[in-house]
């Protein structure tokens, strides 16, 4: 691993030390890089919560919560600087997938609707840490297909599944499934057109 990264022109030393910093709380396969940027919040202490391929690079922010969660990202993937993949249930990211600057991915609301449990939950957060048992965050899963591409700052939400080659533009926000192949803009992001036609 290290005989890898010293070769890294980048950030040199900041990146090598924030890579086995990561390594405590995630797991990467051969090749693949947390930056210097990159942050890792594994609220179960349990390093298989996330799983990153080989030959991906990671600047951005994977959290999983104390309750659950699990983020798998596939080979040869990018995440970029100031993303955030928070999962409380599950995140699947296959391979070849571009994730810009900026971008959410979220497989849960964050904290409760209503607003009596969304005090308990803020209370326990500050005072306690976050809650491992009885919490409802209306978590569904989230799956983005092989070769997709997330342009910067777009909001990816719980429960859709990105398609094959799909194209989410800048900006967007993710509430429903995308087909394969198909360019999505706005909010709520609609289909433009197609990217093998």
């Amino acid at each position: 691993m290290v005989s890898i990264l010293h070769k890294l022109p980048l950030h040199s030393f900041r990146t090598r030390w924030n890579h086995a910093t990561c390594l405590l709380h995630a797991k990467a396969g051969y090749k693949s890089v947390y930056h210097t940027e990159a942050r890792i919040v594994n609220l179960q202490n349990n390093k298989d919560a996330i799983l990153i391929g080989k030959h991906t690079h990671v600047r951005g922010e994977l959290l999983v919560y104390a309750h659950g969660g699990r983020i798998t990202i596939g080979d040869f993937c990018f995440v970029g600087e100031n993303s955030r993949i928070w999962s409380g249930q599950s995140i699947i990211i296959g391979n070849y997938v571009l994730i810009a600057h900026g971008v959410n991915i979220h497989d849960n609301n964050s904290h409760p609707v209503n607003q009596e449990l969304r005090r308990k939950h803020t209370e326990q957060i500050i005072l306690k840490g976050h809650p491992t048992h009885d919490l409802d965050l209306k978590e569904k899963p989230v799956v983005i297909k092989d070769d997709a591409w997330i342009g910067f700052n777009a909001s990816v939400m719980k429960g859709v599944t990105i398609g094959t080659a799909a194209i989410v533009g800048a900006n967007a926000v993710v509430t429903e499934n995308v087909p394969d192949y198909a360019i999505v803009v706005g909010n709520p992001a609609k289909i433009i057109g197609y990217s093998n036609t």
